[in-house]
C-alpha cells in the first residue's frame, strides 16, 4: 500500500506540475512566534526560490484539526497531546519535526556586562514566556542552580519576550531560532554563551495530512523548509503518526 501511494503521488506531483500554469496556493497555519520571527522574515526568498508558489499564513495557537480545507499544513509549537494524535491517525497525518532549538538566557548589550555567571541572574529582571515549554525553572535546573521567585513581566507570546528584552526590560529565557535576526542584529546577546548548559529541544512541528504530500505547493514548500532549516525531508519515508 505504501508503494502504491507513493507511485499515485508521483504520478499526482508530475500531472500537476505539467498542467501548473497558475499560482501554486498553499494555506498554512502558524504559531505565532514562529510565523513572526521565522517564516515571515523569509517571505522573500521563499517566493523568489519557490517560482509558483502562492502562500497564505493565518497565526493561531489552537492545532488545526483539518476538518475542511481551511489549511494545507500547520506550523505548531510543542509536540500534539494524546488526544490530538488520536484523531491525527485516524485521519492520517504526518507530523515532521523541524529540527532542534537552543534555548538560552538572552538580553540587550547594555546588560551583558553584569552577567557573567547563572548567579548573576539572581539579580536581573527575568522575564516570563508563559507558554513556552522550557522555562526558568528547567534551565536553572541544567545549571544545578534553582531557579529564583518569578517577578519580572510575563508575556504568553516568544516574540513579545524577544522585543521586550531586546529594549532592554530584562532577560528572556528564548530560542536562538527565534531570535535570530536580533542576535544577527546585534540588539540581543547571549551573555552565558559557552559558561552555562543551554536547553536543547524540538520546539516546533510541521502537521499536514498525508494526502497532501505530494501536491505540488506542499513539495515546494517542504523542500524549501528542509533546506532553510537543514532538515531532511524525503516525501518517501515520511512517515505517519502511529495509532
Amino acid at each position: 500500500m505504501r508503494h502504491v501511494e507513493r507511485g499515485f503521488g508521483e504520478l499526482q506531483l508530475g500531472i500537476s506540475s505539467v498542467a501548473a500554469r497558475r499560482p501554486q496556493l498553499l494555506k498554512l497555519h502558524s504559531a505565532p512566534s514562529f510565523a513572526a520571527q521565522w517564516l515571515v522574515p523569509r517571505l522573500g526568498r521563499l517566493l523568489t526560490e519557490c517560482e509558483g508558489l502562492e502562500l497564505r499564513i493565518a497565526a493561531g495557537t489552537d492545532y488545526t484539526r483539518f476538518l475542511a480545507d481551511e489549511f494545507d499544513a500547520d506550523v505548531v509549537y510543542g509536540a500534539p497531546s494524546s488526544d490530538f494524535l488520536g484523531h491525527a491517525s485516524s485521519q492520517g497525518m504526518v507530523m515532521l519535526p523541524l529540527g532542534t532549538e537552543v534555548v538560552t538566557p538572552l538580553c540587550a548589550p547594555s546588560l551583558a556586562k553584569r552577567i557573567r555567571d547563572a548567579r548573576d541572574l539572581f539579580d536581573q529582571t527575568l522575564i516570563e514566556s508563559d507558554n513556552k515549554r522550557v522555562r526558568w525553572p528547567a534551565w536553572f535546573a541544567a545549571n544545578g542552580l534553582p531557579a529564583p521567585p518569578p517577578r519580572g513581566p510575563r508575556f504568553d507570546r516568544s516574540f513579545i519576550s524577544i522585543s521586550a528584552a531586546a529594549d532592554g526590560l530584562g532577560v528572556a529565557l528564548e530560542s536562538t531560532m527565534l531570535a535570530e535576526r536580533e542576535l544577527a542584529a546585534g540588539r540581543l546577546v547571549r551573555p552565558l554563551q559557552g559558561i552555562c548548559e543551554d536547553v536543547v529541544y524540538t520546539g516546533h512541528w510541521l502537521v499536514f495530512p498525508s494526502s497532501r504530500r505530494y501536491a505540488r505547493s506542499m513539495v515546494l514548500f517542504l523542500d524549501w523548509l528542509g533546506k532553510e532549516l537543514g532538515v531532511d525531508v524525503d516525501l518517501a519515508i515520511t512517515r505517519e503518526m502511529p495509532d
